[in-house]
């Protein structure tokens, strides 16, 4: 069995055999379901209820401002203003909706006014000036002499159909799903990178502190201890990954079946309604999903990680030997996390409107960014020759890193009692 072997086996297992690594490979899940289940939860909750008083002196408005679940309108537009201030202020109340009387309503456009302890919320505003500008319009409408209901039916609402140029139906908002998707394995590996990157660079780290990396760099070369951690820490991790796939699955599938049998008469009910109409689009959405390059998707997931973790872990790994603790290595992180962030940035605002423009393409080829921008771009159909050269880019340049950090790292493992700096780690390079 050869030396980079052994490393990789002690690595792996002593990995696999930490308690935390266990706890947290059965547990993760489990903590994933309980947060979705915690959200969910709150989300049914409903907050207090707002009240809001209306004080229109121009006795137009008062009854079109109906009660939600959230806010309650309460006409007090008979009571003196100053009253009104002073329930504000005594926190009563959450705000006044004041309106002047005028008779024209383009100034009175400008005269309203909110009045409030705190600023309200955008969203909230909006509707109101939604609800008065309606009003006003239709006003508007009948002192010209217009006949408003003419108007109303006269008002169209279109509904574009989407087919493909084979003449099959389609559904809106699909490449927002396929974003969501390439988006959500994008994500997972840049987690995991700065997850097992870290694992990295703390082992390192600990060796080095407690002076045994003196004793094993004595019959082992530089190169192969580090390549040794970066494969033994990579098969952990995907194992781990494994496992939580499985339960995931698992979990997935119980709670499929739980909350299946509670809506299937609802679900029923509302398909009969609609004429079949939501179990169609439902349908719909379902074939597209499953056209899509699943089984592609998914083997590219697990080279990107492996070739995206290679990638980042032995720049963990070189700053875990240039580094004495956790502390000083936090000026070394930026410039590794910025590409990752960069990748998903560039993902959502580039692969959403157009996924095979020059900017996604680029950044799907560029090694720092691929394994998160050319995930995105998969589910929008990718010619494999793209991903092939972007697969190949990206291994080169892990061989290439990685003979760069092992100069860092043969210099840096022996290095102790001082902080080093860019300057340093370049002349590093140079030995």
């Amino acid at each position: 069995m050869s030396i980079l072997t052994l490393i990789i086996k002690r690595e792996f297992i002593a990995k696999v055999r930490n308690k935390s690594f266990i706890v947290m490979t059965f547990l993760s899940p489990l903590l994933f379901v309980a947060l979705a289940a915690f959200v969910g939860y709150l989300s049914t909750l409903r907050s207090d209820v707002k009240k809001i008083m209306i004080h229109d002196e121009s006795n137009l408005f008062a009854n079109d401002f109906k009660q939600t679940d959230e806010y309650h309108y309460l006409d007090f537009s008979q009571m003196p203003l100053q009253a009104l201030k002073d329930s504000i202020v005594a926190e009563k109340y959450e705000g006044i909706l004041f309106i002047p009387k005028n008779a024209d309503n383009k100034e009175l456009s400008t005269k309203i006014q909110y009045i409030s302890n705190e600023s309200p919320s955008m969203s909230f505003i909006e509707d109101l000036q939604d609800i008065i500008g309606k009003k006003m319009t239709v006003d508007n409408f009948q002192k010209a002499g217009l006949d408003t209901l003419a108007i109303k039916n006269a008002q169209a609402k279109v509904n574009i159909n989407l087919t493909k140029v084979s003449g099959e139906e389609t559904v809106k908002g699909l490449n927002e799903i396929k974003v969501i998707i390439g988006g959500a394995f994008g994500y997972l590996i840049m987690m995991f990178i700065i997850i097992y990157g870290n694992m990295v660079m703390r082992s390192v780290i600990e060796e080095k502190t407690n002076r045994i990396i003196e004793i094993i760099i004595s019959s082992v070369k530089p190169f192969q201890l580090m390549m040794g951690k970066i494969i033994g820490t990579s098969l952990a991790g995907v194992l781990q990954f494994v496992i939580w796939a499985i339960v995931g699955t698992i979990l997935f599938f119980v709670a499929s079946l739980f909350f299946g049998m509670e809506m299937s008469t609802p679900t029923t009910e509302m398909a009969s309604a609609s004429g079949n109409n939501f179990a169609g689009t439902a349908q719909l959405y379902i074939s597209e999903l499953m056209n899509l390059p699943l089984g592609t998707l998914l083997s590219s997931f697990l080279i990107y990680f492996i070739g995206g973790y290679f990638l980042y872990s032995s720049i963990y790994a070189a700053i875990g030997a240039a580094v004495d603790n956790e502390t000083d290595s936090q000026q070394f992180l930026l410039p590794i996390i910025m590409p990752l962030m960069l990748g998903v940035y560039i993902g959502f605002f580039s692969v959403l409107s157009e996924p095979h423009g020059t900017i996604a393409t680029v950044f799907s080829m560029i090694p720092l960014t691929s394994p998160i921008v050319m995930l995105m771009r998969i589910p929008f159909g990718v010619p494999w020759w793209q991903i092939l050269i972007s697969v190949t880019i990206l291994f080169a340049t892990f061989f290439f890193v990685v003979w760069f950090a092992s100069k860092i790292y043969r210099v840096g493992i022996l290095m102790y009692g001082k902080k080093p700096t860019w300057k340093e780690l370049y002349k590093w390079l140079k030995y």
